[in-house]
């Protein structure tokens, strides 16, 4: 169980402490529970929603985004910040991108990406909530968290040492296929394959884009194709 809540502990805001610093081999076995945790955040808004029932559209849409984002404590959306800013200031000079990924400081661009990507996040959620399929706020995490599995299943990480590089050295390579289909054959159970294919597409689209100048991913990419699939998956199926 130690695997689940290292995952728990690294991807939520939930009060999860560890006995100790987890070895690198549970830390790549962690990976095999990110859509676990996926689905613990998807049954907590659904519940959630259901509580919200009678209560006004944008309130309803707007408490549910905001325990969406807190449930995370806004990790992905870090990484989304320092991506936008490193992707558009290294002006496709890798070694210039990856410095400035690393800067904590938030630019202009960081701010707007930001806020465009929960402004059309709220705007897509209070358009499924009116055409009444919820049942997207299960698959969707499910769905964001699956793709980091892909990613480091797919894609070199390209930052040597820390705990990515633990994450891919040790993730269990068979077992990551395995989990990752049972959880695309999941969501396509609860909401149909539309949001399967939805998300499939912007992953090899993000990846595409991440390979292209950085020959791989790091952590705030990994983050930044989190929040970009959940945003994506969630317009599109308020679109369809």
């Amino acid at each position: 169980m130690l695997p689940l809540w290292i995952a728990l502990q690294f991807l939520s805001s939930l009060p999860i402490r560890l006995p100790g610093m987890p070895k690198p081999q549970q830390l790549g076995r962690s990976l095999l529970f990110y859509p676990l945790v996926g689905l613990l955040f998807g049954l907590i808004l659904y519940a959630l929603n259901l509580l919200l029932a009678g209560a006004p559209m944008l309130l309803h849409a707007a408490l549910l985004l905001t325990v969406w984002v807190l449930l995370s404590g806004a990790l992905h959306l870090d990484g989304l910040a320092d991506s936008a800013d490193a992707w558009l200031g290294g002006f496709g000079d890798r070694e210039r991108t990856l410095t400035i990924m690393k800067d904590p400081r938030s630019g202009p661009i960081a701010v707007v990406t930001l806020v465009l990507v929960l402004l059309l996040k709220f705007a897509a959620l209070l358009a499924l909530i009116e055409q009444g399929h919820t049942l997207a706020l299960i698959t969707v995490p499910v769905l964001g968290r699956a793709a980091l599995l892909g990613l480091f299943l797919t894609t070199p990480y390209v930052r040597a040492g820390g705990l990515g590089q633990a994450l891919a050295d040790h993730l269990p390579r068979r077992a990551g296929w395995w989990v990752l289909g049972l959880s695309a054959l999941g969501c396509v159970f609860i909401a149909g394959i539309g949001a399967v294919l939805i998300s499939l597409v912007g992953f090899v689209w993000l990846r595409r884009l991440m390979m292209r100048r950085l020959g791989g991913t790091t952590g705030d990419t990994a983050g930044a194709l989190l929040e970009l699939l959940e945003m994506g998956v969630v317009v599109g199926l308020a679109l369809v």
